[in-house]
């Protein structure tokens, strides 16, 4: 057998062999990624070049906490002592009308057992639920006048997070991504960390960039402690080694490349993030090297907030790289295993708030000392609350009309409290906030324009907000 055919045998197992390693792990990942390579970062209008913002930004990343499944607002932020006063009553017609999935029309008001007080200097109340939480109140900013359009979760879910009911649009994490370009060339740009629990009814594509170019999809990172697979080279191959095999897949990948395909554009640079994450994430995604004191802050190590403060303390791992939108979730799978309280809401939320409160309460103390939370716009909330009426006696069902969100970082001045609900905590009727006012104000704190961040999509340029949002300047 010839030299040449030797040659042409060894060439082609060393990519079979790059492609088997990739599928298990980092390619698998790497895939579904974004562009990362220096060559196009530098190259003028390359995908992922870091962009001017279109004024002053007051963040540069951000870190959405989402509570899937919708946490009660009158059982976590919002205080109702006159649902309290009602309870086991029907709703007094003055309220007005609302529309549940589940709930009977003879159902009775369910006041709430959780204790309230107030923290800080601030003095907002914040239930027992979340005492480590109450004690950041004066750096978080509680909105407790949000509203949605649906009531069912993943019309919610896609809401929350694209601005639309239905599944297609680009997230907001994908928004962020095309609006301001990466920092960072050896991780991906929009990470999404996953419950272990399983996928939400939205599915994944909740978190996609839709109709963005592929460059701008999230990389979902595995629930535990290997968010990626195979990320150290394979035991015998050095780093010169797989920059070869790297070299030659993209010669043949460009080879049979076409002007404007941006999927397999985005497939062709994913190698390249995939070669420079195992050059220089395994330190990054290792937490074996923070010291003990930040890992009990995060609740790492100790049940039940090993899982949750392992991702809180990834997420701020990442932004310290620059990573521009990291999304951490609680809850998974079905129904009760999400903040998604129908049947026995205390069983629910304190067993969610016991796993999340330490972990969240550790992520912004640690942004705070390490001086990043004044650049890390921190979001949390969920899809939607709950309903002032009980379902089936101790539950409560899905509601849209009126509940709470909070903000902290990234210029949003803390310490206090933003609009209102009614006293039973049905409808926000004090300066009311649709989903589209908070992605307004998470992208003007990015220093993005809702009005001028676009993409020409089937004849119209799209927009996160769809309606204009107003960016809550209160908060501001």
């Amino acid at each position: 057998m010839s030299n040449r055919t030797n040659s042409s045998i060894r060439t082609a197992a060393n990519r079979r062999q790059f492609l088997r390693d990739s599928c298990c792990g980092l390619g698998g990942l790497a895939l579904a990624s974004l562009m990362h390579d220096e060559q196009v970062r530098a190259a003028p209008g390359g995908s992922l070049a870091v962009k001017p913002t279109h004024f002053p930004a007051r963040a540069k990343s951000v870190i959405f906490l989402f509570m899937a499944g919708g946490p009660s607002h009158m059982d976590t932020f919002d205080p109702k002592p006159v649902l309290n006063q009602l309870h086991g009553k029907p709703r007094p017609t003055t309220f007005g009308e609302a529309k549940y999935q589940f709930i009977q029309s003879d159902a009775k008001l369910l006041g709430s057992q959780r204790k309230f007080k107030r923290y800080g200097d601030s003095g907002i109340e914040v239930s027992d639920l979340f005492p480590n939480i109450g004690s950041c109140i004066d750096d978080i900013a509680v909105v407790r006048s949000c509203r949605g359009d649906m009531v069912v979760h993943s019309a919610a879910q896609n809401e929350l997070f694209s601005g639309r009911t239905i599944p297609g649009f680009p997230s907001m994490g994908s928004w962020s991504l095309y609006g301001l370009g990466a920092e960072t060339a050896s991780l991906p740009g929009y990470v999404v960390l996953p419950d272990p629990l399983g996928a939400l009814e939205a599915g994944q594509p909740l978190y996609m960039h839709g109709f963005l170019p592929a460059t701008y999809q999230p990389t979902m990172f595995r629930p535990g402690d290997r968010p990626v697979l195979n990320l150290n080279l394979p035991n015998g191959v050095s780093r010169a080694e797989r920059m070869r095999t790297l070299q030659l897949i993209r010669q043949l990948n460009e080879s049979t490349y076409r002007a404007g395909d941006d999927e397999f554009q985005a497939r062709m640079e994913s190698y390249n993030l995939a070669f420079k994450m195992q050059m220089e994430a395994p330190k990054i995604l290792n937490l074996s090297n923070e010291t003990e004191d930040t890992l009990k802050l995060y609740g790492v190590g100790t049940s039940p907030t090993d899982d949750y403060g392992r991702r809180c303390l990834l997420a701020r791992k990442l932004v310290e790289e620059g990573v521009r939108f990291v999304c951490v979730v609680s809850g998974g799978g079905p129904g009760n295993m999400q903040w998604d309280a129908h049947k026995d809401l205390e069983e629910n939320h304190l067993r969610k708030a016991s796993e999340t409160d330490r972990p969240v309460a550790g992520l912004l103390k640690d942004l705070k000392r390490r001086g990043l939370l004044d650049s890390t716009l921190v979001l949390w909330g969920g899809e939607f609350g709950r309903s002032p009426e009980a379902q089936g006696g101790v539950g409560r069902d899905h509601h849209n009309l009126g509940f709470t969100m909070w903000l902290a970082g990234g210029g949003v001045r803390g310490g206090q409290t933003i609009g209102a609900t009614d006293d039973i905590g049905l409808k926000a009727v004090d300066s009311p906030h649709h989903f589209r006012d908070i992605h307004a104000t998470l992208l003007h704190q990015l220093g993005l324009d809702q009005n001028r961040l676009t993409f020409p999509h089937l004849g119209r340029d799209e927009r996160l907000t769809f309606l204009e949002g107003s960016v809550i300047r209160e908060l501001l």
